[in-house]
């Protein structure tokens, strides 16, 4: 029988075991211990059911990535409810829905996104309370604002901060947290994880990553990228620290080189497209990474290439492949050991499937298909999610039920199982496609794109890409006879889409090739490229 307990049961006996030992650096700014960590989020807990956060009740956070963003995570789980964090850098519309749809009790934000955020909330007539911080960074804004919620207490107001430790009792079937990704019908869908769905995923990367208390982790991922899940919760489990790699720096080859080896970085976990660009323009040659003992990476296939110059730079880490989407988090895996041989040109498996979880390649009728023969991955076990924030239908379409009664999610991969046990990754069954380590349905940036006046006709394809992986064009065609310039079709996108679906480019034409049945000709689009 395996033992249900809490995400955020482990952080807490770690900070017992481990007091001083430093929990998450900030570089540049700041870093924080064990003890400070717990301390703060139990002070934010204790402010959040003060606020009226109640077991099952969900709170959204705003903010950028800091030891502030670390602290409302485990606040929140403390108080009984899911974290729903939202992208920084999205457009206010985009994030007011997923609080407005998951219905948020609290939002913790930076103050500087909060008048945009009341705007729209307004306007879609939700209400919840902003717990607004003055700015992100070192823990402080957590800080000042309990502190000041402690001055509103000590004048009388109702909502004060209650005494450090009281925290709302959960169930391993609770809710852990919900991440938003993108949807098919142009509006982003959450996706609803358990306590038991993310610890049985951590206490898998113990028995495979083997973390101690002296690892320092890369937290790469923003904190709405099921890759934080790993980034985050498996050292804090352990005694060891996350280091935080900012936006600003994220995909600034130079500087990210620089920050793993300064700051001896011995677990780097990201997107491939971030280590090809690392391989390429990181001068790795020229500093000591030592340190380095596993290099993960996840969320989109890494050219063979790249891959090899990576591997003859770094000669000393391990390397894994993870696969799987946000619904089952990491449900494959496969190490890469090096060297990568010099007439490899085919990618790497996605490897077999994590001893937490089960998998089967099955047809259009559900049924198994032989082994090397393609068919659709799904996943069973303790790992996959509970389903789509209240969209029943779409959870239920996600899912088949066979005799024995295992709820089995489908992930759309079509794979072929060579040899036994072991999945090759062939491609999508629908339209969506990972980009920049990003799920991104095109039909998003479809109806995206319908939003702008001028766009009589819109469709969106997506082509491999050696360098970048997939590259993603926008066909339209114009109301009328004037068309958008791209300065305007590239502003216009950045306030309605978030960065990682912009177009790569735009292609105008009279009107948009269609099918016999009078539906847009996507096999057209592909071949025009």
């Amino acid at each position: 029988m395996h033992d249900s307990r809490p995400l955020h049961e482990a952080f807490v006996k770690a900070a017992a075991r481990f007091p001083e030992r430093t929990a998450v650096v900030e570089p540049g700014r700041a870093s924080i211990s064990y003890h400070e960590l717990e301390l703060l989020s139990d002070q934010l807990c204790d402010r959040l059911i003060a606020l009226g956060v109640q077991r099952g009740d969900r709170v959204g956070f705003w903010m950028r990535k800091s030891i502030d963003a670390i602290v409302a995570i485990y606040g929140i789980l403390k108080a009984g409810a899911a974290y729903v964090p939202v992208d920084p850098g999205a457009p206010a519309t985009r994030n007011a829905y997923i609080m407005q749809n998951c219905g948020v009790r609290v939002v913790l934000i930076e103050g500087r996104f909060e008048a945009p955020l009341r705007t729209e909330l307004t306007a879609l007539d939700a209400h919840p309370h902003l717990l607004v911080l003055p700015e992100a960074g070192g823990g402080d804004g957590v800080r000042a604002a309990v502190a000041a919620a402690g001055e509103a207490g000590a004048a009388g107001e109702v909502g004060a901060a209650a005494k450090v430790g009281i925290a709302n009792p959960v169930n391993a079937e609770d809710l852990a947290y919900i991440l938003y990704t993108s949807g098919s019908t142009g509006k982003p869908k959450g996706v609803m994880l358990s306590h038991e769905n993310a610890v049985s995923f951590v206490d898998w990367c113990t028995e495979v990553f083997e973390p101690t208390p002296e690892d320092r982790f890369s937290s790469h991922a923003p904190l709405h990228f099921d890759l934080s899940i790993l980034d985050i919760h498996v050292p804090l489990a352990h005694g060891a620290a996350v280091v935080l790699v900012g936006e600003d720096i994220g995909k600034e080859p130079q500087h990210l080189a620089q920050l793993i080896a300064d700051e001896r970085i011995t677990v780097w976990y990201s997107a491939p497209s971030i280590l090809a660009l690392l391989a390429q323009y990181g001068d790795l040659g020229s500093r000591d990474y030592s340190s380095l003992r596993l290099v993960l990476f996840a969320g989109e296939v890494f050219p063979v290439k790249h891959l090899r110059s990576l591997c003859e730079l770094w000669q000393g880490p391990r390397y894994f492949n993870l696969y799987g989407p946000t619904e089952t988090n990491v449900c494959t895996y496969y190490e890469v050991v090096p060297p990568v041989p010099a007439d490899r040109t085919s990618p790497y498996p996605i490897g077999s499937v994590c001893s937490h979880l089960s998998a089967r390649v099955l047809d259009e009728n559900a049924t198994r298909v032989a082994p090397g023969d393609e068919g659709e991955l799904c996943i069973a076990g303790r790992g996959v999610m509970q389903g789509y924030w209240s969209l029943a239908e779409q959870t239920e379409r996600g899912f088949f039920v066979d005799a024995d009664g295992t709820r089995w999610y489908r992930t759309g991969d079509i794979v072929v199982e060579s040899p036994p046990g072991c999945y090759i990754y062939r491609g999508r069954r629908d339209r969506m496609v990972k980009r920049r380590g990003y799920r991104v349905e095109l039909g998003e940036i479809e109806a995206g794109l319908y939003q702008h006046p001028g766009i009589k006709e819109a469709a969106v394809v997506a082509l491999p890409d050696e360098e970048a992986g997939v590259r993603v064009t926008a066909f339209l065609s114009a109301n009328g006879d004037k068309r958008p310039s791209l300065i305007e079709m590239k502003r216009f996108c950045s306030e309605r889409l978030p960065l990682y679906m912009i177009p790569d480019k735009f292609s105008w034409h009279e009107a948009l090739p269609k099918t016999s049945t009078d539906k847009i000709d996507y096999q057209r689009l592909k071949e025009m490229g």
